[in-house]
């Protein structure tokens, strides 16, 4: 089950991320995903429909984000991915104009997984450095 596991959080590098096939996140997303980062159960947009957001606003920063996968761990139903995500600030972020420069920030994702579909999320996001290269603080 690791190895199946692992493969599949790989997948989703690849293809949501990487390829920014946003579109394509029902294929490795449970419709009843929990991303612990920001879920309120009360809100109207659900949370793949947050993440969905939020990477569109990446890609459009940083139309040349690629994600790399340092380091995986998986034991049961959890996997854990050490990523670099890298990319040039081409686009406006958070009312930042382009700058041109390439951003470079590291993401540790807890993914929990049932029936080959991800349903919850943890992570441990060096925003303090992404918020610091946008030019945010």
């Amino acid at each position: 089950m690791s190895t199946t596991n692992k493969a599949l959080v790989q997948r989703m590098v690849e293809v949501v991320q990487n390829q920014h096939q946003l579109d394509r996140m029902a294929d490795f997303f449970a419709p009843n995903f929990i991303n612990h980062l920001d879920h309120a159960p009360d809100a109207p947009l659900n949370s793949i429909e947050k993440a969905q957001q939020v990477f569109t606003q990446l890609f459009a920063a940083l139309p040349d984000l690629q994600v790399t996968i340092q380091q995986q761990v998986a034991e049961g139903d959890t996997v854990m991915t050490h990523k670099i995500f890298q990319g040039t600030h081409l686009g406006s972020f958070m009312g930042v104009a382009p700058s041109g420069k390439p951003i470079t920030f590291s993401v540790i994702d807890i993914l929990r997984l049932e029936n080959d579909k991800i349903v919850e999320h943890w992570a441990i996001q060096d925003r303090l450095g992404m918020m610091q290269q946008f030019g945010l603080l």
